[in-house]
């Protein structure tokens, strides 16, 4: 080759990387160094794989990000989610607060070995039992508390923390690995006590600011306490952020933020969880993290919200999504990622990554597919429709459903909310309050709609900061209204709600 070829490849390289730079990480304020896959030793081939098989298979995935060698190599978000935008992380929400147990124990503010009971005079029954006096930091921490049933506070419940020393504890603690949000709880609860600090705040100097963190929301219990084991948002990169603390055994930059000591205990096998080799939830449990085939280990959240760390590869993959498919979704980071890791840089692949780049920029969720108009919609569109009493508080419904602009106006007890609907893509909306349904911690939605046949019409909608999905099917026959509700990758409401109908005026 003359040196003016090997100048075009040189050229197109630097090219690409500053596309990468600009459309793969996105984020102006993105913390990690960015590089090409091939140069950290994972081929866009494996990363595009990887996408393919994802939207093939997982509904749906919201966002991914993969770090190597402590370099951004691949990320990316599926509208209507996006870089910006913080996302509940349910479960995953534990491992931050184990890493505030690790702070306060490296301080010497706590110890794994306090009874529970001792942090709780006041709040604890009197003559509690021996299984809840056995009870340690250790045992809320590796899910052992002893409980058969996790105990979880009635809607009336104020105390959270006396609701949970109040239950029963029916076998000794530290023998029996039971899956319990409320343990963690506990945590955050005596944290709070020691510190005087909500777990948010004690975490902002220690974790959150070092990382380049905007401090985020987490949801409280009814007297002010973080819940701990769930309820905290943030962006993806924030995730990826805490698998790579842990990756450094705690270390950050030129700091040891956390104790090597502590992050061995909370990444390795403390108590066994089941027996099958080939379940990643069968691998034994640390310090709220769990162990992974691979010798990998994680912190997850129902509905896909994963912070995998892969020591022997040196890598870490962070995983936003909204499915019910869990397991499939490491099984495809097992099949196609990890076997994809070499331990020295490839070949560039100008081609490939190329297409990387592409990929990543045009990442979508499907909107509903159908028409922009149908033969009733002129005569359904501003027209308001009564709602029949209903649990929701609907009073009426009124659309605009033909050609290009669609849009409903829901009039609810706290005043009307009106939702702009794309046809064939996203429209991204702030609710007032909340829509039917949907969570009123949640305001941040994005719609998609079509008619699917001439009397029926579809909106689906993303309540964005989180995995939930909501459908809405509205059906017009006559003068007649049918509105059906269908409830996915949600933790909150029924998941098909009784029918509403209502009459057009």
């Amino acid at each position: 080759m003359n040196s003016h070829g090997k100048c075009r490849i040189h050229i197109g390289i630097a090219v690409l990387c500053l596309l990468c730079a600009r459309g793969m990480l996105g984020q102006s304020n993105a913390y990690f160094e960015q590089s090409t896959p091939e140069a950290q030793g994972l081929s866009s081939r494996a990363i595009l794989s990887f996408i393919e098989k994802a939207e093939q298979e997982i509904d749906a995935i919201h966002s991914y990000m993969i770090i190597r060698h402590g370099k951004m190599i691949a990320k990316g978000w599926w509208a209507p989610y996006g870089a910006e935008v913080p996302h509940v992380l349910h479960s995953l929400s534990k491992s931050f607060t184990s890493t505030a147990i690790g702070f306060a124990v490296d301080e010497g503010l706590l110890s794994l070995n306090d009874p529970v009971v001792s942090f709780f005079p006041e709040e604890g029954p009197a003559e509690p039992s021996w299984q809840l006096k056995a009870m340690r930091v250790r045992d809320l921490i590796t899910m052992n508390t002893g409980h058969i049933q996790e105990p979880r506070p009635a809607a009336q419940d104020k105390n959270w923390v006396k609701t949970f020393l109040a239950s029963e504890v029916e076998l000794t603690p530290g023998t029996h690995f039971k899956y319990n949000s409320m343990a963690t709880y506990m945590l955050s609860a005596i944290l709070q006590k020691v510190t005087g600090k909500t777990l948010v705040d004690f975490l902002a100097p220690r974790l959150f600011q070092p990382l380049r963190i905007k401090q985020p929301h987490w949801d409280s219990c009814p007297m002010g306490i973080n819940t701990g084991g769930w309820g905290l948002r943030v962006v993806t990169e924030d995730i990826a952020k805490l698998g790579q603390l842990y990756l450094q055994k705690g270390r950050w930059g030129d700091k040891q933020l956390l104790s090597k000591a502590w992050v061995d205990m909370a990444t390795s096998k403390q108590v066994s969880n089941g027996s099958n080799p080939e379940n990643d939830w069968n691998q034994g449990y640390g310090f709220q993290f769990w162990m992974c085939r691979h010798n990998c280990y994680r912190g997850d959240g129902a509905m896909g919200q994963f912070c995998i760390v892969m020591p022997e590869q040196d890598a870490v993959v962070a995983i936003t999504s909204g499915t019910n498919n869990m397991a499939r979704v490491m099984q495809l980071v097992w099949d196609i990622l990890l076997p994809a890791m070499k331990p020295g840089s490839l070949a560039p692949d100008e081609a490939q990554f190329s297409k990387l780049v592409q990929k990543n920029a045009g990442l979508s969720l499907k909107p509903v597919a159908g028409e922009k108009t149908s033969a009733i919609s002129a005569r359904v569109s501003r027209r308001r429709h009564r709602l029949e009493e209903n649990a929701a508080g609907i009073k009426f419904i009124s659309f605009e459903l033909h050609e290009g602009a669609h849009r409903i106006a829901v009039e609810m007890e706290h005043g009307t909310e009106r939702v702009h609907i794309g046809t064939q893509a996203y429209v991204k909306n702030e609710l007032n309050d909340h829509m039917p349904y949907t969570s009123q911690s949640l305001k941040k939605i994005a719609a998609s709609g079509a008619w699917t046949s001439p009397a029926l019409y579809q909106a689906r909608i993303y309540l964005y900061e989180s995995p939930a999905k909501i459908n809405y099917t509205f059906s017009f026959e006559e003068d007649r209204l049918v509105w059906k509700t269908k409830l996915e990758q949600s933790l909150f409401g029924p998941r098909t709600p009784e029918p509403l109908t209502g009459k057009q005026e």
